[in-house]
């Protein structure tokens, strides 16, 4: 039997192969996980209870795009929290997550060709690893654009040549970025976004970072879009309620952009798409129209900031994250450290490397661990003064 060759050479995703490095080596300690980035903190109480009102509906199959309340509260949201006003039926949709709509969002967007030639899609370098199999899937070249210290831990996609630009179609970008923190300011979106309206191509603003950061609200790609007065298809904005509400499970999304975007991507979502149930859906509405809770969930995790500058304190290299939940910290090989760690202390953190491409030695990840930050603030700070004690004493 025969099997696609276009796959043939992806590497193991990130967690089997931490499995494999870890997993038939006994830990050293009490187990501390800070792997994954799964939220830990308390959801809202009440959603359980707008979940089990709306319980009828899983006799039905639920509305693809979204039902009009959640599509109503996702564009109130965009329009409270960047400033710009979205129509609930042509502006924006609900997806299963963002990771689905990162993905379909290519197959219903990338085109087969860029000026006569094979398109290339922009990804940052560490990256979300659905950037690049969306890449692959529509028969693009996926180019990986470095984001370290040296650029402020965002790809500096102005620098790339012409021939590159030319054939570019896509271009990724997650702020605040996972895993550096790093937070792209107005200026670096504007000159992206200029450079996206000279060379023709779109912006998949991944933002699902955004609602957790230290004292400012990250600028969103959409605010300076407009303020621009850019295409109105240029950027395509994806956030969920998985980090902003501690609800990975509810799998709620959104995708915001464009009219004729939101309409291809409702196409082919129509065909291929998975959506929520409508109890879900009902409570996501909900959810996404209150702050309170997000209001409380964000000064947990400054709380949770100020803890790691304090352990961290004096450590070389240690860069305190503008916003998100991960630490990435330096190490000379992440993967040597991540398993010392686990060996010696039951701390387990996932190689930097394993987010990102290129050889020994040339992967930018390759001297960093990732650390998450998701567990009770205790049980946080014991492991991260563990750590610290470990492989920086």
């Amino acid at each position: 039997m025969n099997y696609p060759e276009r796959f043939s050479n992806l590497p193991e995703y990130a967690f089997p192969r931490l499995r494999a490095l870890l997993d038939h080596h006994q830990p050293g300690g009490d187990i501390v996980h800070m792997t994954i980035g799964e939220p830990k903190h308390d959801f809202p109480p009440w959603v359980t209870d707008v979940i089990m009102e709306n319980a009828a509906g899983f006799q039905g199959y639920p509305p693809n795009e979204g039902s009009p309340e959640l599509r109503a509260a996702i564009a109130d949201w965009v329009n409270r929290r960047y400033g710009v006003s979205m129509d609930a039926d042509t502006n924006v949709m609900a997806l299963n997550g963002t990771r689905e709509g990162l993905y379909n969002a290519a197959m219903a967007l990338c085109p087969e060709q860029k000026n006569g030639q094979q398109p290339i899609i922009l990804c940052p370098n560490p990256f979300y690893q659905v950037y690049m199999v969306a890449s692959i899937s529509v028969g693009a070249q996926p180019y990986f654009v470095s984001a370290t210290a040296a650029t402020g831990h965002l790809p500096g996609y102005t620098s790339l040549p012409e021939e590159v630009l030319n054939r570019t179609a896509v271009a990724y970008i997650c702020s605040p970025a996972n895993p550096q923190g790093a937070v792209a300011s107005r200026d670096y979106w504007a000159e992206l976004i200029q450079l996206a309206e000279k060379y023709d191509f779109r912006i998949f603003a991944d933002e699902c970072y955004s609602e957790i950061y230290r004292d400012t609200a990250p600028v969103g790609a959409l605010t300076v879009a407009q303020e621009l007065g850019a295409d109105s298809e240029r950027v395509t904005l994806f956030n969920s309620l998985s980090k902003r509400s501690n609800l990975a499970g509810l799998r709620s999304g959104l995708i915001a952009g464009g009219p004729e975007t939101i309409k291809q991507v409702k196409l082919l979502r129509s065909y291929a798409g998975a959506p929520l149930p409508a109890p879900l859906q009902a409570a996501a509405a909900k959810v996404w129209a209150d702050e309170v809770h997000v209001q409380e969930n964000r000064a947990l995790y400054q709380e949770k900031y100020a803890i790691a500058d304090e352990v961290f304190a004096g450590v070389q290299g240690y860069m305190p994250p503008e916003a998100g939940f991960f630490l990435w910290l330096p190490v000379e090989n992440g993967e040597e450290t991540a398993l010392k760690l686990w060996q010696e202390t039951g701390v387990r953190v996932l190689p930097g490397a394993y987010l990102s491409q290129g050889d020994p030695g040339q992967n930018p990840g390759e001297q960093f661990i990732r650390v998450a930050m998701v567990a009770p603030k205790t049980e946080m700070k014991r492991g991260l003064i563990t750590l610290r004690d470990c492989i920086y004493s």
